[in-house]
């Protein structure tokens, strides 16, 4: 555990955002077609047609674009949220400060397309969230569903 605890703070700590310049390609990752079509299952089984798939595979559905400031992938925000599986269990919420570069990568894509005040949801395939692994409620391979509240960039 400790070994996995050190190998993501090195991965953070030159993997991360440079402070002066983000260079960062939100569609570098890319789900496989075989995630991609099990969100898309996922979706139509709750009826949601509006959702738009982003280039990463991931999708999402903005209900208010916001009228403030957008983050970029680098930058720190305060969010609400309520984050959930397929199977409607919360496995989290609440509001935090949180920097775009420390998160899964469906937030990363995603919370940059609201401006503060914006309300956006976000169903992310197993890639661009914890992939393979288990952590903590969430077992490996799941599809993410997170309702986020852009409150404020930082």
């Amino acid at each position: 555990m400790r070994r996995l605890v050190f190998a993501l703070v090195i991965i953070a700590t030159f993997g991360g955002c440079n402070k002066n310049k983000c260079d960062y390609n939100e569609c570098a990752i890319k789900a496989p077609d075989s995630e991609i079509q099990a969100v898309q299952s996922y979706l139509s089984s709750k009826g949601i047609t509006n959702a738009v798939q982003h280039c990463s595979g991931m999708f999402y559905v903005i209900d208010n674009a916001g009228n403030g400031k957008h983050p970029t992938a680098c930058s720190t925000v305060n969010v609400t949220y309520v984050g959930k599986l397929t199977n409607g269990s919360t496995f989290d919420q609440g509001t935090i400060d949180i920097g775009l570069d420390g998160v899964v990568t469906g937030w990363r894509n995603g919370i940059p397309k609201v401006g503060s005040g914006g309300v956006i949801h976000l169903y992310i395939p197993p890639t661009l969230g914890y992939g393979p692994y288990a952590n903590g409620p969430i077992p490996a391979n799941s599809i993410l569903v997170f309702d986020v509240t852009l409150n404020s960039v930082k």
